[in-house]
């Protein structure tokens, strides 16, 4: 099961690099829940496929960002990805190359939930920098 969740995260970051939300939201549950810091736009907790479409759409409207993994291994029912979060706010403006941590939950084949853990800091600080250009 671990190499198939392996391959399946694998799955959601090459859509996500693709901007293909079809594929991800055939990849996440109907009841998965997203969770982030809710200091950040994005951030909070977001449930199901509507929840799902408003965090990323509210991510893709402040920033254009990539994930760059530096390490991914299961643990158990679970995906552990150690990388980068790299891109530019909207429009830009401004920089950023911000280290993360996703979480991510899986069972039957399945996305049940995403935990983003990012050096919510910085990425405020790129916020606002960008804020601070126009």
């Amino acid at each position: 099961m671990s190499q198939i969740n392996l391959e399946l995260v694998t799955q959601v970051y090459h859509a996500f690099g693709a901007r293909d939300f079809s594929v991800i939201e055939r990849l996440f549950d109907p009841d998965i829940e997203i969770k982030e810091a809710a200091q950040l736009p994005w951030g909070g907790r977001h449930v199901g496929h509507e929840g799902a479409n408003t965090y990323f759409g509210t991510m893709l409207a402040h920033i254009d960002a990539n994930v760059v993994p530096q390490s991914i291994f299961a643990a158990g029912d679970d995906v552990v990805m150690m990388g980068r979060g790299v891109g530019k706010t909207t429009g830009g403006d401004v920089a950023f190359d911000v280290p993360n941590i996703h979480v991510w939950h899986l069972r039957e084949g399945r996305v049940v939930g995403f935990d983003n853990y990012v050096d919510t800091p910085a990425m405020l600080a790129a916020l606002d920098g960008a804020t601070h250009l126009n």
